[in-house]
C-alpha cells in the first residue's frame, strides 16, 4: 500500500491551536487518557531525571549533582509506559515516557494511561513545540520563570486520540525516521571531532611552541610540554591569573538594580561561544550563582563538561558583569603576564582536558576537576608581544575548520528542525503513515538513536528535590 500524503478525510477538531484532525481520529482531554499516579517509599528503587532534550533518563547520565534528601521514601515511582513531567519546565520540554522503572522529584508529576494506548505516541506528541506553548499557557505563578504546571491544570489540555493502528504505525515509523536522522547527525558529528582534532593539533602548536620552529628550544621540565622556545617562561596559572573573582567589586551594581548576564552551562559551547544569553536583574542573581565580568575565562569543572571543553573567554559577554552555574572556575588573567585570549588557548587544550580528568575526584558521573589542579598547572609563556602575535596567526590558521564546523552544525540544525516539522505533521494527523512499510534501512538501534540528543547533552546542573533542574 503506498504512503498517503494526507488522509482520505479531515473535520474540525473543535480546538483552534489543533485545526483540523483526521475524521477517524478523536479529541478529548488529557484526563480521559491519563490518571495521576503517586506511588511513595521506593527509595531504593533506580533514580530517573526529566530532561527537556532527552526524555526520561537515569540521573546518573545527566552529570548534575544531586542536591536532593537522602530521605528519598517522598520521590514517585514511575513504570515504563507511564508518563513524567517537571512541574517547573514542562513548557521546555521535559516531558515524556519513561523506559524504565524507578523514582523522580516529588514535584514532577507522573501519570499512566487509563485504557490499552501506544504511550509512545503521547510521548512524542507532548514534546512538540505545539504542546509546549499550551503547557505555557495552563501554568501558572507569581512570575515566568516559576510558572508551573500543575496536574489540575494538565489534565484539561485537549489532546488528538487516533485509533489504536494508528498510534502504532505513527510510532513505528517515527522511529525509523530517528534513526535514519540520528544517523546522519552522528556522522555529522563525527566530521566536527575530525576537524576539531586537526585544530587543536594547530591551536596546541602555537601556544606550546610558537610560531618559528628555528626557535632554540630547552627542556621545560614540564611533563606535557618537554620542550620549550628557551626565552619562554615557566609558571603556574596561579601565577597569572586570579581565580574566582569577588563580587564584591561590582556590588554598586546591586544596589542600582542593573541587569547583568545569565549563563547557565547549556549557553556556551564547546569551543568557547556564547548562545541565547538571557539577561537578569543582578538582585535576581547575586545569590546562588558563580559571578565573573566580560573578559574572565569560565570553565566548566565538572564531567563530562570540563572533558568537553565546556568554556572559554568571555569578551562577546553583553553586559559588563554576568552570573552563571556554580559548575564553573572563573579566572582573571594578571594584564602585565598573560592575554586573556591566550590563556583560553591555554585552557582549551584536550592535553590539559586529559590530565585534569585524570585529577578528577568525586562520585562516578559528578566528578570535578580539583580548583588547585588548575591553580597549579604548569605553563610556559612568550612575552605579551609574541602571544599577540600567535593569537594573530591562529585566527588565519584556523579559519577554514571555523567555516567547516559551522556549516555542519547549520546542517544538523536543519535536519532538527525537518524532524521537529515531520512529527508535528505525523502526530496531529496532517501526514498519512498508514500505509508506510519499513525498508531494509530502517532498522532502529536505541544506541544509535542516542545521537538525536541535543548538541547541548553534555550540559549539567543540579538535581534538586523540587524538580527545578
Amino acid at each position: 500500500m503506498p504512503l498517503r500524503s494526507v488522509y482520505p478525510a479531515y473535520r474540525n477538531s473543535g480546538v483552534d491551536f489543533l485545526g483540523n484532525i483526521p475524521e477517524s481520529w478523536n479529541v478529548t482531554r488529557i484526563a480521559n487518557v491519563f490518571e495521576e499516579r503517586k506511588v511513595f517509599n521506593h527509595p531504593d528503587d533506580l533514580l530517573l531525571s526529566i530532561d527537556r532534550y532527552r526524555g526520561i533518563i537515569k540521573q546518573s547520565e545527566t552529570g548534575r549533582k544531586v542536591r536532593a534528601s537522602q530521605d528519598r521514601s517522598g520521590y514517585k515511582l514511575i513504570e515504563p509506559g507511564q508518563l513524567g513531567y517537571n512541574i517547573l519546565n514542562a513548557f521546555m520540554g521535559s516531558i515524556g515516557v519513561s523506559k524504565y522503572r524507578g523514582i523522580v522529584s516529588p514535584a514532577y508529576a507522573v501519570a499512566r494511561l487509563r485504557t490499552e494506548q501506544e504511550s509512545w505516541y503521547f510521548h512524542y506528541l507532548l514534546r512538540t513545540s505545539l504542546y509546549q506553548r499550551q503547557f505555557n499557557r495552563f501554568s501558572y505563578g507569581i512570575m515566568y520563570e516559576r510558572n508551573r504546571l500543575y496536574y489540575d491544570r494538565f489534565k484539561i489540555i485537549p489532546i488528538p486520540v487516533p485509533p489504536k493502528f494508528d498510534q502504532d504505525q505513527i510510532v513505528v515509523y517515527l522511529r525509523a525516521q530517528d534513526s535514519r536522522i540520528a544517523r546522519f547527525i552522528k556522522a555529522k558529528r563525527d566530521l566536527i571531532a575530525l576537524l576539531t582534532e586537526q585544530k587543536q593539533i594547530i591551536i596546541e602548536g602555537a601556544v606550546t611552541q610558537g610560531l618559528d620552529a628555528t626557535m632554540v628550544k630547552i627542556d621545560s621540565g614540564i611533563d606535557w610540554i618537554p620542550r620549550i622556545p628557551a626565552h619562554w617562561e615557566i609558571c603556574k596559572i596561579k601565577h597569572v591569573a586570579v581565580f574566582n573573582p569577588s563580587r564584591s567589586e561590582s556590588a554598586a551594581l546591586r544596589l542600582g538594580g542593573e541587569s547583568a548576564s545569565f549563563l547557565p552551562m547549556e549557553c556556551i559551547t564547546t569551543d568557547g561561544k556564547l548562545q541565547n544569553v538571557e539577561s537578569r536583574k543582578v538582585t535576581e542573581v547575586w545569590e546562588g550563582y558563580t559571578y565573573f565580568r566580560r573578559n574572565d575565562i569560565v570553565m566548566a569543572k565538572i564531567t563530562p563538561c570540563f572533558e568537553n571543553g565546556k568554556g572559554g573567554l568571555l569578551d562577546a559577554l553583553p553586559t559588563d558583569v554576568g552570573f552563571g552555574t556554580t559548575e564553573f572556575i572563573v579566572l582573571r588573567a594578571a594584564a602585565k603576564r598573560v592575554r586573556p585570549a591566550f590563556l583560553a588557548k591555554l585552557l582549551s587544550l584536550k592535553t590539559f582536558r586529559v590530565l585534569g580528568a585524570d585529577a578528577m575526584t568525586g562520585a562516578a558521573g559528578q566528578q570535578r576537576v580539583p580548583l588547585d589542579f588548575v591553580k597549579n598547572f604548569r605553563i610556559a609563556l612568550p612575552s605579551l608581544d609574541e602571544q599577540d602575535q600567535i593569537l594573530s596567526a591562529l585566527e588565519t590558521a584556523t579559519v577554514q575548520q571555523d567555516a567547516a564546523i559551522e556549516r555542519i552544525r547549520s546542517e544538523i540544525a536543519l535536519v532538527r528542525e525537518y524532524r521537529d516539522r515531520l512529527i508535528a505533521d505525523v502526530v496531529t494527523g496532517q501526514m498519512d503513515v498508514r500505509g508506510w512499510l519499513p525498508s531494509p534501512d530502517d532498522v532502529v538501534n536505541d544506541e544509535e538513536l542516542a545521537a538525536l540528543e541535543d548538541d547541548q547533552e553534555d550540559m549539567t546542573g543540579e538535581e534538586d528535590v523540587d524538580g527545578e533542574n
